[in-house]
């Protein structure tokens, strides 16, 4: 049997090992000029004006509502079909995450549902670019018209791009306040856990670096309530690296998820993602539509490649939402999908050989 293809391979390089132990050998392991790069390098690549670091995406999520003042009393809505921190983020701050539906087709936040959620109470909304695909840009145009701040989860979206009135507008720049994550998985890894919070806004943009650094200014004083979500020194010198190599990683996965999509269309038991227009898909997960999840999930295991169900349960599902207003509600196209979307390896980390084992599987289930 050949080595297992994971679903996820984090990219580590003697560049990288050299900027760690670098950094390591400076004696500088927090706040330091790596961490500020990685602000300055990060925002540019988005297209933005401010950006900071933080300890994770969940972090950064939490970081973006309260730099909004969201708390007690405010409503936020969220997808159900999202990992479950883009919820319970909006928990924590004391708000009420409100569940949407998503497109049936592409799978971000359908913003008619959304907007149909709308109430007085309503302060936010949290757009997520499901595996990479950004959402519709009608989501921004939407939260504009209502007075909403928009939340742009783009957690799983390094390097996504959508074109809004004939300009390429990055991920990181389609939102009041922008979350990324880094975590072996995602495009960009860190060497660990990390986030970014970026943003447009100079309103925001003046508080983003002091609110995962305990609410504090250039005194010490702290100037509103935060916490620690400070990212370390080593982690963004590795990030900086990787930034670099983003573009070309992002171009390897479209590569391959064409190679899968292209195979998938003579297999009317498999169904490929589909692409929003206009829309330049990151694919941090390639994810494959089947009425017979574990059959297919199966078949790959047998050939030594990893599958899983990416969000087996929808957000309002969840037991910590037992008591949520929503819990029974049904959402029918968010649990087919998550009955239905299996993802399979599509990571930049695959050799040919790899891509080739990955087609043959696919070509044989039947």
């Amino acid at each position: 049997m050949p080595e297992r293809i994971p679903l996820a391979r984090p990219s580590w390089t003697d560049e990288m090992r050299q900027a760690a132990m670098d950094t390591l050998d400076s004696g500088q392991w927090v706040k330091g000029p790596q961490g500020r790069a990685f602000a300055e390098e990060f925002a540019e690549y988005c297209g933005v004006e401010y950006a900071s670091p933080c300890n994770s995406g969940s972090g950064a999520l939490l970081a973006a509502l309260r730099l909004l003042g969201i708390g007690p009393g405010d409503e936020v809505i969220v997808p159900s079909l999202t990992f479950i921190a883009t919820a319970t983020s909006v928990s924590m701050t004391g708000a009420t995450p409100v569940f949407a539906e998503v497109e049936d087709d592409y799978w971000c936040l359908d913003v008619e549902d959304m907007t149909r959620r709308i109430t007085p109470n309503t302060k936010a909304v949290i757009g997520v670019h499901l595996f990479g695909q950004c959402y519709d840009s009608a989501l921004i145009e939407r939260c504009q018209e209502r007075g909403l701040a928009l939340i742009e989860d783009a957690a799983q979206a390094h390097g996504a791009s959508i074109l809004i009135d004939g300009q390429t507008a990055m991920a990181g720049a389609l939102g009041t306040v922008s979350c990324f994550s880094f975590f072996p998985s995602k495009n960009v890894a860190v060497g660990g856990e990390g986030g970014m919070i970026t943003s447009a806004h100079p309103d925001i943009g003046a508080r983003i670096k002091s609110i995962v650094d305990h609410g504090r200014d250039g005194t010490l004083q702290s100037q509103e309530v935060g916490t620690n979500m400070r990212m370390s020194e080593v982690f963004a010198a590795i990030g900086r690296k990787q930034l670099m190599h983003l573009d070309s990683w992002v171009k390897k996965r479209q590569s391959i998820a064409s190679t899968f999509t292209e195979i998938l269309e003579s297999n009317t038991l498999l169904k490929a993602p589909s692409i929003r227009p206009n829309a330049n898909h990151a694919w941090h997960q390639f994810c494959i539509q089947t009425t017979s999840a574990k059959q297919f999930i199966e078949h790959m295991n047998n050939h030594n490649i990893d599958s899983r169900l990416v969000y087996p349960t929808p957000c309002h599902r969840h037991p910590v939402y037992a008591d949520h207003p929503q819990a029974k509600e049904e959402f029918l196209t968010t649990e087919h999908l998550c009955k239905q979307l299996v993802a399979i390896p599509v990571h930049h980390g695959l050799t040919e050989d790899e891509v080739k084992r990955i087609l043959e599987a696919i070509q044989s289930y039947s």
